[in-house]
């Protein structure tokens, strides 16, 4: 990608992984699906089972080839959140509510303005968090060890 794409990046992004959007331009108009990917690098989500291609992959010593049928990334601007009261194509749009928390909320016409929660799927983490340490990990005894002391001066290093 050149610098000049890398200027257009979208910095604010109102479509989530998992949100169910309508698409409404391109030769899947007006089905809609579950965003299952965000590629935030490209400005483009995948949605799945919609725009789907076929992809010849070459087969190699592990896997076998042929011809496969994969869904390919749409443009973020050719997709749009579905308003879950009407169920029509709407603008995101954030609002605070009385406690301070932030939401998403429908806009545009003929939009209901309710809330627009977050999907489910955005708790579950993609790779897990590791639970054993690993062999660059500190152990947890040294991380607790104190070494300075702030009123003796004890551990400052001589400059």
């Amino acid at each position: 990608m050149g610098w000049k794409a890398a200027e257009k990046l979208i910095r604010h992004w109102k479509i989530l992984r998992g949100d169910n959007v309508m698409i409404i331009r391109g030769k899947d108009k007006g089905e809609t699906g579950t965003v299952k990917r965000v590629v935030r690098s490209q400005n483009r989500v995948i949605v799945e089972g919609k725009n789907l291609v076929k992809k010849h992959i070459k087969g190699g010593e592990v896997h076998a080839g042929g011809i496969f049928t994969v869904e390919a990334p749409l443009h973020v601007s050719n997709v749009q959140v579905l308003d879950p009261v009407t169920g029509k194509p709407c603008k995101v749009g954030s609002r605070y509510l009385e406690d301070g928390t932030k939401v998403r909320v429908a806009r545009g016409i003929g939009a209901s303005g309710s809330i627009i929660p977050r999907p489910e799927i955005l708790k579950i983490r993609t790779s897990p968090r590791p639970i054993v340490a690993g062999p660059k990990d500190t152990p947890m005894d040294l991380v607790l060890d104190k070494t300075y002391d702030a009123k003796t001066g004890k551990g400052m290093p001589d400059l």
